[in-house]
């Protein structure tokens, strides 16, 4: 299961909450949050030297976390489960590091120290994940990774650019993309570029100032064996999403 951009705590509840359900149920073998768990308004450049800058609370924030996601997700789930560090996950250390130096340099306002990720037996992932032999998962806030507005050929870009298949958030988007070459009708390599999209409730980013933006809610399945990779992107649509044929309802919010 690779999950992005849930950037608690704005967080679509509705979606997340039916997610957990569905990985109750489906138990896959591994769970990765591929980045921007969190969205840590207060420390950014959206709300530096506004008020915003001091509403909130990045510990609050925190424990809402743990509260609503790690916690249920914990209660149903006892697979391993890894988190890769967005962007957004970040903003408390890069704050402090520019602001601050002596605080940034405590450890205190990393990801695992404010989600507590050893009570809960969660994995910090490296930026670059290997999820299986020529496939990377990463954010995608990293790397050079030039973004496109063409949902999946931001992560084909960078697949492309990398040599091998990559998946990954931070675009919101939700897409796949392919890119084959070879010669004589012979095929030599296909690389794949797979964005998960995002569960964040839409209405709750301030920063679109009222608009829609060009981003897709869902997740992503992966089926690895030795020789195959199959990448699945799982559309939520009209409160509902469709996993082998099963059709998964929301319900309210």
């Amino acid at each position: 299961m690779v999950i992005s951009d849930t950037q608690i705590p704005y967080e679509d509840r509705a979606a997340v909450t039916a997610l957990i359900r569905f990985i109750r149920d489906y138990q896959p073998d591994e769970v990765v949050h591929i980045g921007d768990l969190m969205d840590y308004p207060q420390p950014s450049r959206w709300s530096k030297g506004s008020a915003a800058e001091y509403e909130g609370s990045v510990f609050a924030d925190s424990d809402y976390a743990k509260k609503h996601f790690l916690q249920p997700l914990r209660d149903i789930y006892d697979g391993p489960v890894g988190v890769i560090e967005g962007n957004h996950d970040l903003r408390p250390r890069t704050y402090l590091a520019r602001y601050a130096p002596a605080l940034a340099e405590s450890g205190a306002f990393t990801l695992p120290s404010l989600l507590d990720f050893d009570s809960f037996g969660i994995t910090q992932l490296p930026d670059f994940y290997t999820v299986a032999p020529g496939w990377v998962m990463t954010h995608g806030h990293l790397g050079k990774i030039s973004l496109s507005q063409i949902a999946g050929n931001t992560a084909l870009g960078a697949a492309k650019r990398f040599g091998t298949s990559v998946i990954m958030g931070h675009t919101h988007r939700l897409g796949i993309g392919h890119h084959t070459t070879g010669y004589d009708g012979h095929v030599s390599r296909t690389v794949t570029g797979v964005e998960v999209g995002h569960l964040m409730d839409m209405t709750r980013a301030s920063y679109l100032h009222g608009a829609t933006a060009n981003w897709q809610t869902g997740f992503g399945i992966v089926h690895a064996t030795d020789r195959h990779v199959q990448v699945d992107a799982i559309a939520v649509s009209a409160r509902k999403f469709t996993v082998d044929g099963h059709v998964h309802a929301l319900g309210k919010h």
